[in-house]
């Protein structure tokens, strides 16, 4: 009788498995299991870091690795396969998704948030406000001394730097910015948002583009404090600047459209296993994944943001 029980149970387990065989992409993920890694606009590395952190919490049985790269390397690492979640800040042209198409490939694009490019001068500089219009003619090289913005002013040269001449700052300040213009004057790229804003505090004469959640104070819960060791500028969509219509990048001015240099943060998903990439990225659009974004200073794409006025 124990050899007919024993039996039994071989052929039950063997009938499990030929129902769950192995993927034969060798992956072993599921949607909230196992190990992934993804690709992130180095950019947005700080609010996704703090998503991963969340997420490994609530799932122990999940490990998910971002990797912070350059907005170019992360959507060729999507297209290629290499990996099936990318966070970038734009969406996906229409011959990326022709090129997925032809390949049985049909990936999901979801919003997750409203960011912002944020422009930092060192604490030296006492010139804080600057229109869109003045920023485009640094970048095209019509502005190429502090003079040239601020006839005060006694800096001399205007050095201007970026994070990556490959990263999501430098395509949004040519699409958006020099409306399809190419960058000229002293324009140069260091390699990530740290490295700008390490660069802007010890040099009196730079001004920095980063993203703003690379600024945001996690410990202020107003949302109204920034990394102290630069300035923040107020950036006017009006030419010239005035202190009325400028504005700093603010959760509550990103969230109103009145800070002109906000973009879109999107989560391309291209899992079509639905494993523990689709589950990351489905978990970023939940209550809890938006709530995170809410907290960092960004504006969530679902949860409803609430504006306080707060009096001098």
């Amino acid at each position: 009788m124990r050899a007919i029980v024993i039996s039994i149970l071989t052929l039950a387990a063997l009938a499990l498995s030929a129902c769950h065989p192995k993927p034969k992409d060798g992956r072993t993920d599921t949607f909230y299991s196992g190990r992934v890694a993804i690709a992130v606009d180095e950019s947005l590395a700080p609010i996704i870091g703090e998503e991963v952190d969340v997420f490994e919490a609530l799932r122990p049985e999940a490990s998910v690795t971002p990797f912070g790269v350059t907005e170019v390397e992360a959507v060729r690492l999507l297209l290629a396969d290499s990996v099936r979640l990318a966070i970038v800040s734009r969406r996906m042209s229409p011959a990326e998704l022709e090129g997925l198409h032809s390949r049985k490939f049909f990936p999901q694009e979801v919003k997750l948030a409203t960011d912002g490019l944020a422009l930092i001068t060192n604490k030296q500089n006492p010139d804080t406000l600057i229109s869109v219009a003045d920023i485009r003619r640094v970048l095209t090289g019509r502005a190429e001394r502090w003079k040239d913005l601020y006839p005060w002013s006694d800096l001399g040269e205007l050095t201007l730097v970026f994070d990556n001449p490959n990263s999501g700052t430098v395509r949004f300040a040519i699409d958006s910015i020099c409306r399809g213009d190419s960058l000229r004057g002293n324009v140069r790229a260091l390699r990530t948002n740290r490295e700008v804003m390490d660069y802007v505090a010890r040099t009196p004469n730079a001004i920095g583009i980063i993203g703003v959640n690379w600024m945001s104070d996690r410990n202020d819960s107003t949302g109204l404090s920034f990394y102290n060791e630069v300035n923040v500028m107020s950036v006017s969509a009006a030419h010239p600047a005035t202190p009325a219509s400028g504005f700093k990048p603010f959760q509550a001015y990103l969230y109103s459209g009145q800070y002109p240099l906000a973009r879109p943060v999107y989560a391309w998903i291209n899992d079509p296993r639905d494993g523990l990439s689709a589950g990351f990225g489905h978990f970023l659009t939940t209550d809890r994944g938006q709530r995170v974004i809410l907290k960092s200073g960004l504006v969530p794409a679902t949860q409803p943001v609430r504006l306080v006025q707060i009096a001098n």
